[in-house]
């Protein structure tokens, strides 16, 4: 969606994890030149507060000795030697604060693999840490690298504690044999043997080219500038990973659930029927992009709908082929014995009646009220609905305090 020239599509969403202040962004703009979060908030608080993103080509120098011989470059900085084309990814840069978490939920249902990022200064783990570890755990995210941060800012003595800390914590999770990397991302010292262990240990999944387009929307732009003449109107943009099939320029597409029938709570929605004009993929215009990586779609919408993200949460796919539209949903859930993101322990209570939550699926967020619970089961009503299939897994975050906590999980049935 964004980016260098890259040499080929990239074909792996590497997600980034952690606590805010952890230095998510500047390790993705370490490796790919690139500071993700472009929103002016966000540029003014110096945190990311939508899903960022940008692309990079992984090089390998043949002369130099592994895992030291990894690069973003064409030519090693080290020998001089020509590089070896390895693979392009896409970086999907979450944000780390417990406020943001729902959107975080949203940008993960996207990742092949992970980059956990600690500030070593802290004792680990900080609370978003835990609540991103258990989200990864929910979305069955198991290949995941740490990159123990800002090293050169603390004593050796206190970069050891830091790991052992990282390793007893992980020990408890599915995630006990992840790599641990020392990195400090300010001054880009450790970035080719993080970029050795995303080759060795986030694969790229194998894809489904046969089965019809579908990609969930992660974000959605209008790219036309203040007073362009109407003749010179590009149409709305629409930005996520395709995650079956591919899609080629001229395309027809439908995009559910849509837009409401009426401007009320609780109206119908319907689908948009629209035209690929233009890909983008790998920082270029491709006539056709495959599953994997991320990928801007130019279509014929009015930018009116695609502005300001409007159409995030919607999946796009061939026509007549996407999941059912749900206005209300069913899930069987399973709740955590504790809130996860708290700083003191906090028993999960059961679910309530009438309680409202907010709903995570695919890129999706939506908030329901539980309309009938049982022990395993409850009903909700949703007040914007999604598009899933049976079988889908579902986060489930409650109200407390002043923000969304991650509770439990459910699947749909």
């Amino acid at each position: 969606m964004s980016g260098k020239i890259l040499p080929k599509q990239p074909e792996a969403n590497i997600g980034t994890l952690g606590h805010v202040d952890n230095g998510k962004s500047t390790i993705v703009q370490a490796i790919t030149g690139i500071w993700p979060a472009r929103h002016s908030e966000e540029l003014r608080r110096g945190i990311t507060i939508r899903i960022g993103y940008a692309d990079a080509a992984i090089y390998r120098c043949p002369t130099c000795e592994e895992p030291f011989n990894y690069t973003t470059e064409e030519k090693c900085a080290i020998c001089g030697s020509e590089t070896v084309f390895e693979r392009a990814i896409s970086f999907i840069d979450c944000p780390g604060h417990h406020s943001l978490m729902v959107t975080m939920l949203s940008g993960a249902a996207l990742f092949d693999g992970a980059v956990f990022v600690v500030d070593a200064r802290h004792t680990f783990p900080q609370p978003q840490d835990s609540e991103h570890l258990q989200a990864a755990s929910i979305m069955d995210i198991d290949k995941v690298i740490v990159a123990q941060n800002k090293i050169d800012v603390i004593s050796r003595e206190r970069a050891l504690q830091n790991y052992h800390e990282i390793r007893e914590y992980l020990k408890m999770t599915k995630l006990e044999n992840s790599p641990i990397i020392p990195i400090s991302a300010q001054h880009k010292v450790g970035v080719e043997l993080l970029l050795w262990a995303i080759q060795k240990f986030i694969p790229t999944p194998l894809r489904d080219l046969s089965k019809p387009f579908r990609m969930p929307i992660l974000r959605s732009f209008d790219v036309n500038p203040p007073g362009t003449p109407g003749n010179f109107i590009r149409g709305g943009v629409i930005g996520g990973s395709i995650i079956q099939g591919k899609i080629r320029v001229g395309d027809e597409i439908e995009i559910a659930p849509g837009i409401p029938l009426e401007d009320k709570p609780g109206s119908r929605y319907e689908s948009i029927y629209t035209e690929v004009v233009n890909i983008k993929a790998g920082g270029r215009d491709v006539e056709e992009a495959m599953s994997g990586g991320l990928t801007g779609i130019e279509t014929k919408l009015d930018p009116a709908l695609t502005k300001a993200d409007a159409m995030t949460g919607n999946i796009a796919g061939k026509p007549g082929t996407l999941p059912p539209t749900f206005y209300n949903l069913s899930l069987e859930y399973t709740l955590f014995k504790y809130v996860v993101g708290v700083k003191d322990k906090m028993e999960v209570t059961p679910i309530a009646d009438k309680e409202p939550l907010v709903l995570n699926v695919y890129s999706a967020v939506t908030t329901g009220v539980v309309t009938h619970r049982t022990k395993d089961r409850i009903e909700i009503n949703l007040m914007r609905p999604i598009v899933a299939q049976q079988g889908d897994k579902v986060s489930i975050s409650r109200k407390i305090g002043a923000g969304w906590r991650l509770i439990g999980y459910g699947v749909i049935r």
